[in-house]
């Protein structure tokens, strides 16, 4: 199976599964909108690979193997999803980039995404950089830096340096 696959399917059934012993294959036909022979094929061909646990007509339940790609998908695309937010993009379009970039990003490049939110998300107060972006997103009109702040960010390099 492609990894793009095996991270969707494992992702899906960690989310169904939540509150349940086992996922059923009309549970992820149905949230698929796919025919349930799809995926009783699907769940056998991933009990193969090891990432569920499968018995016919009992359904299946993620293994630690599935269960580790889960969490390290729902991680990236939480994270995914807050990066796109904090851009300004609109709730249902940052969810399903960030479903497509889960699976594209480079490790290095999700590691600088994943600090990014972090420092976005412990400042006290939106940063005044951010500000201007989200308006800048939000109209299409980039205005001039305010000065007082041009003149903020200079100081603050000489200082640094």
């Amino acid at each position: 199976m492609r990894k793009r696959t095996i991270e969707d399917y494992v992702e899906l059934v960690y989310d169904v599964q939540k509150g349940k012993k086992r996922v059923h294959t009309n549970d992820i036909a149905s949230a698929l909108n796919i025919n349930p022979a799809s995926v009783t094929e699907i769940f056998q061909k991933l009990s193969a690979e090891g990432y569920v646990s499968y018995k016919k007509y009992s359904g299946i339940k993620l293994t630690d193997k599935g269960l580790n790609v889960a969490l390290k998908i729902k991680k990236k695309h939480n994270t995914l999803k807050e990066f796109l937010l904090i851009l300004g993009i609109e709730k249902n379009i940052a969810e399903k980039d960030a479903c497509e970039m889960e699976h594209i990003l480079h490790p290095s490049t999700m590691k600088t995404i994943i600090k990014f939110v972090e420092v976005v998300k412990k400042c006290e107060v939106t940063p005044f950089w951010l500000e201007r972006l989200k308006e800048y997103v939000r109209t299409g009109k980039l205005s001039k830096c305010p000065q007082e702040l041009y003149e903020l960010c200079q100081n603050f390099q000489k200082i640094k340096n």
